[in-house]
């Protein structure tokens, strides 16, 4: 189907009817559906975790020594000047209350005696089944209850790594009501604004909020009967996603609409022309973003790989509603929508003469300063680059606010070994355990090693860290860890634990970051040069795409440094932020871009990129400021991975939209000129060669056939 049949079909007198009535239907199923993406999701190690990695094949090793994840939770008891007696009996009659919580298994052990006298620990093993993550907190807050927080000079902490989940998983809480309300408030703000109507700003939000819904349906009946992993990342990513491309394409397809009212009498025939015209750019946009998105899948790490069809997903949902459902009820309103301004059949295109036409008068004066000078601006400011520090995230560094299971660690970690209640596990063929247990307990940083624990012909092993168990040096301790059971003849032994996982999950996100780079890079040339049918284009875009990314991400390390005080960055950042900030960036050169060669093609490069920015710049600002307000909702949950992402992103789209593409494009545009499109025929038949540059748009006002 041609992008003009489908015009005329969506935007007919009866057949819009007919679009709404099969988009009410979709929302009806949709909706109940919808709602259950919540208990789909996997939030457990494995769906964090990559996939081959030493750490994953331990942790389903250990599942023959106890088929549920077991996660300790351990409380500190602490007086300085001295543990007294009257301590010991409470935390000894919290360890017999709490063996009786539902949810602890297995021994609880304690109270242990720190070696200063002046702290104790009690140890409570949580079990934690496939869908018992989302339930740990419950059970962390009983023993919370029963323990209490200490009196009369004692302190009681809970903390371990059942504290630190349960910290999690009440920063996670409500997460997808929390984005959505934020950007729901964002968006509906920001379309005010622009459309300066008190009613046209709701059909994007409707028409979003129905694509949203509709996403969430189809990607729960993947994840229940086709094996899509989701979890409350990927989930949360997914309502800005949507919220932010699809009022993105919704903002083109307006401002397109708005322009040809005011050339056609007959309001479905303006949108037939809108959509004829506007579509192509649409639909390059989404399927850049949603084949950039997709390129995730081949990352190693499970939770990166799960979002890749989850959020290309919701990109296609959101390109089907904005091209479908929003041009249906934009038509069956009509124009009363665009009130106090509503566009005119015959009256002037108002950005013939508006702020981006005058500002394209001035690049052209001397457009090869312009380009010149933004991009030693930009490269400047690229430099921030040297303040980045993506080598991953301490426990403590991990939240925006104090939390108490990081003031319990710190507690622990003044009186007991750092690592304790988080050992490195080595499992091993059991004809080598004595070997392998001697290697063990000779490496420098492992304080004690446990008994063996045997079955199914293997043997496992617990050893204490003398670090904190995220912290370099305890990295460090478990890569001498291996290093020592590795050679073992025979042994295979094999090592995990959570500073393993940690490790682990580091080193698979430097390896996407070197591998999904580049492909996407790829990605969007080649797709760039099937659009704008051009080789030098393409390839001077994606410079100003990597100049761009560089110069948002300098920036942003210096912010987090300098001004948030963060003390540094997670290994998935620049991927996310570069996936981000490129497939969806990428927008604003495909909507540019397409314009400016639809221009080229009556009045030459050079006046059809002063016409482009003329009739693109005001709605490129509009859809870049949506979506940054977008993303900077991730900045309302107390993780710093998500606010870091949040605010990168953010930034890297107002710098985007407000610098590279409306100014540094259209200086290189005006300065290259008809080569921008070499080897095409407007290479050769370029009218503007040698003709004066002027910004005079006439092409905003005429007439089309």
């Amino acid at each position: 189907m041609t992008t003009g049949t489908f015009a005329r079909l969506v935007s007919g007198r009866r057949s819009k009817w007919i679009v709404l009535a099969l988009w009410i239907v979709v929302l009806v199923f949709a909706g109940g559906l919808a709602g259950k993406l919540g208990s789909v999701e996997k939030n457990d190690n494995a769906s964090w975790l990559p996939g081959g990695a030493e750490a994953t094949q331990v942790a389903d090793l250990q599942k023959q020594f106890s088929p549920d994840d077991i996660v300790p939770a351990i409380l500190v008891y602490e007086r300085l000047g001295g543990i007294t007696p009257a301590d010991q009996q409470k935390a000894a009659a919290d360890a017999k209350a709490i063996a009786a919580v539902p949810g602890v298994t297995g021994e609880v052990v304690g109270p242990i005696p720190s070696q200063d006298k002046e702290a104790l620990q009690v140890i409570a093993p949580i079990k934690v089944d496939a869908d018992g993550w989302d339930k740990i907190a419950g059970v962390v807050d009983q023993i919370k209850t029963i323990s209490g927080t200490g009196e009369n000079g004692l302190t009681v902490h809970l903390t371990g790594p059942a504290g630190v989940a349960a910290d999690s998983a009440s920063a996670f809480e409500g997460i997808d009501g929390t984005l959505l309300y934020t950007t729901l408030i964002v968006v509906a703000v920001i379309l005010l604004v622009t459309y300066r109507s008190p009613v046209l700003w709701l059909l994007p939000i409707i028409t979003a909020g129905v694509a949203l819904t509709t996403a969430q349906a189809v990607i729960y009946l993947l994840a229940k009967n086709a094996g899509l992993v989701v979890n409350a990342q990927s989930a949360g990513i997914l309502t800005v996603l949507v919220f932010g491309a699809g009022t993105d394409y919704a903002l083109l397809l307006v401002a397109r609409y708005r322009e040809e009212l005011r050339r056609h009498a007959d309001r479905h025939e303006a949108m037939m022309f809108a959509l004829h015209r506007a579509g192509p750019a649409i639909i390059a946009s989404a399927a850049t973003v949603a084949i950039g998105m997709s390129c995730l899948m081949l990352a190693e790490v499970n939770s990166t790989s799960g979002l890749g069809p989850v959020a290309a997903l919701g990109i296609v949902v959101g390109l089907l509603a904005m091209m479908s459902l929003l041009p249906a009820l934009l038509v069956i309103c009509g124009r009363w929508l665009f009130w106090p301004v509503r566009p005119r059949f015959g009256t002037p295109e108002p950005s013939a003469t508006g702020f981006w036409s005058r500002v394209g008068t001035r690049i052209a004066r001397r457009p090869r300063t312009v380009w010149v000078t933004t991009s030693v601006v930009l490269g400047a400011m690229a430099l921030g680059l040297l303040q980045l520090n993506a080598n991953g995230l301490s426990q403590e560094d991990s939240f925006t606010s104090e939390q108490p299971s990081v003031a319990g660690l710190e507690v622990l970690a003044r009186h007991f070994p750092a690592g304790q209640g988080q050992p490195v596990v080595v499992i091993a063929n059991e004809a080598q355990q004595s070997a392998v247990r001697t290697a063990f307990a000779g490496v420098p940083g492992i304080s004690e090693v446990s008994d063996p624990v045997t079955k199914n012909g293997l043997v496992q092993f617990e050893g204490t860290l003398q670090s904190a168990p995220d912290s370099p040096a305890a990295e460090d301790t478990v890569l001498a860890v291996r290093d020592a059971v590795h050679p073992i003849p025979g042994a295979d032994a094999k090592v995990g634990g959570m500073t393993a996982m940690m490790y682990d999950i580091n080193e698979a996100n430097k390896h996407d970051n070197r591998l999904i780079i580049p492909l996407v890079l790829l990605v969007v040339l080649v797709i760039l040069g099937i659009l704008l049918r051009s080789l030098v284009a393409p390839l001077i875009l994606i410079a100003t795409v990597v100049l761009s990314f560089a110069a948002a991400l300098g920036v942003s390390a210096l912010i987090f440094r300098h001004v948030f005080g963060f003390a540094g960055e997670d290994t998935s950042f620049p991927l996310f932020v570069f996936v981000f900030l490129v497939a969806l960036g990428i927008d604003y050169n495909i909507f540019l871009m397409t314009r400016v060669r639809e221009e080229a093609r009556e009045h030459g490069t050079r006046r059809g990129a002063l016409i482009g920015l003329a009739a693109t710049g005001g709605v490129i600002t509009s859809a870049g400021i949506v979506l940054a307000g977008t993303f900077a909702a991730l900045g309302s949950l107390p993780l710093v991975a998500f606010a870091e992402i949040g605010f990168a992103v953010a930034f890297g789209v107002l710098l985007d939209t407000l610098v590279v593409r409306s100014v540094l494009v259209t200086a290189l545009n005006l300065d290259i000129g008809r080569w921008m499109w070499w080897p095409s025929r407007l290479t050769h038949q370029d009218p503007s060669v040698n003709a004066p540059i002027s910004p005079a748009p006439a092409t905003l006002t005429h007439q089309h056939d």
